[in-house]
């Protein structure tokens, strides 16, 4: 049975209903209901006063709202209507009717790698944080498979909405980036699939990659998981990479930390670490934090 969870954004005016199951394998944007020729459900929530602007992909639908309501006073009714109309009819489009995707935009973004470049898209790829660092571990990661076919191509982190991709020190992006950008573009608009049930994460003895369960952690790493969380994810993925928990020590007040995508073997990463990340906790967890160290970093 399909259950809707409600999540908050950065932007107040919009909220997620987060579906337990795949909605579609596109993206759709509509601003109005004269847009909306797919969705019954969707023409629905056009009628409601406050409904401003839908969007669909993947797993979630994305409502903004006017200013006339709060989100607490209509967010609750509003998941059951959407919860329901799935539970009722499986599917959120119709079975007739044309269905418009949202053509894909690529565009690139230099990070403080200079080995890597981040591209960003307009479409969710995945609900996961997948770092393929060879062919070999490319299986049930189509896009990574296609694109380890260019030569200069070394590394590939993938994460929500973009891509990291490290490039061999025998070029140059400034020769590469619209080729790559063409590549992604032409890939996703044909719908190919970017990661298969084929896909098991990659782990290994001294690069765990897999994110440390919050239910057993001591209260200080759960405090240290919403500090990383808060204040250091969002600078780290803006900058083409990811960073995870994975362990405090009491005794030494030692922090293990994870990075992925541009800031692994970036070359400012352990002044990140220290300035950045080492900093904030013991600013924000006086006398509990002695060092952080990146187990991949």
């Amino acid at each position: 049975m399909i259950k809707i969870n409600i999540e908050n954004t950065k932007t107040p005016t919009i909220v997620k209903f987060v579906a337990s199951e795949i909605l579609t394998d596109n993206s759709f944007e509509y601003n109005n209901i004269e847009e909306v020729d797919n969705s019954t459900l969707i023409q629905q929530l056009f009628h409601l006063p406050f409904v401003k602007k839908v969007f669909v992909t993947a797993n979630f639908i994305a409502i903004e709202r006017f200013n006339i309501v709060e989100w607490q006073d209509v967010q609750e009714e509003l998941k059951a209507i959407i919860e329901n109309y799935l539970i009722k009819n499986g599917t959120l489009f119709n079975e007739k009717g044309e269905i418009k995707a949202m053509p894909v935009q690529i565009y690139a973004e230099s990070t403080p790698n200079p080995s890597v470049m981040k591209f960003v898209t307009n479409k969710l790829l995945t609900t996961q944080n997948i770092e393929i660092l060879s062919v070999e571990q490319a299986k049930g990661v189509p896009l990574a498979s296609a694109l380890f076919n260019f030569s200069y191509i070394k590394e590939i982190f993938i994460s929500e909405n973009y891509i990291s991709i490290t490039r061999t020190e025998d070029t140059d992006w400034f020769l590469i980036t619209n080729e790559v950008r063409s590549f992604l573009k032409d890939y996703l608009e044909k719908g190919k699939s970017v990661v298969d049930e084929n896909y098991t994460p990659v782990i290994c003895e001294t690069k765990p990659i897999e994110a440390v369960s919050l239910e057993n952690l001591d209260d200080i790493s759960k405090e240290i998981v919403a500090i990383l969380d808060e204040y250091i994810k969002p600078a780290v993925t803006s900058d083409g990479g990811n960073i995870m928990f994975q362990s405090y020590d009491a005794t030494s007040k030692i922090v293990n930390v994870v990075l992925q995508g541009a800031c692994s073997g970036c070359p400012s990463s352990t002044i990140t670490l220290k300035n950045g990340i080492e900093a904030t906790l013991k600013q924000l967890l006086p006398n509990k934090i002695e060092e952080v160290v990146a187990l991949n970093g």
